[in-house]
């Protein structure tokens, strides 16, 4: 997985919405064994406390649950994996149309826009 850290936002939940794409675009399966703490930790380059706080987020929410002695998984719930997807793509639409409202663009004119991009 190919993680991205910046400074604008908590890194918990940076790795919360990243562990999430990767859940949600199939980077693991449905029922699909999620890395241990310390590989994930490692991998990302950040702290196991802060990668320990972000799945348990993450179970909180269901999108994944843990085996005492196995590990994590991915649910095997299609309607939470598709619920989390969804809650991911509202989230970008709303920073998508921020960022226009901040560039003064208007409902019309972002339509226009995207109408014109996907012509290209």
């Amino acid at each position: 997985m190919h993680w991205q850290i910046s400074s604008d936002a908590p890194i918990y939940a940076q790795l919360i919405e990243q562990i999430t794409v990767n859940i949600v675009s199939g980077g693991v399966p449905p029922g699909g064994r999620i890395p241990s703490v310390r590989e994930l930790a490692a991998e990302a380059g950040v702290n196991p406390n802060t990668m320990q706080r972000a799945l348990a987020e993450l179970e909180r929410e269901g999108l994944v649950h843990s085996l005492r002695t196995a590990g994590r998984f991915v649910t095997e719930d299609e309607a939470v994996i598709h619920q989390a997807k969804r809650t991911l793509a509202q989230k970008h639409i709303c920073r998508f149309l921020s960022a226009m409202a901040d560039l003064g663009y208007g409902q019309q004119e972002i339509i226009s826009l995207l109408g014109e991009e996907q012509e290209d």
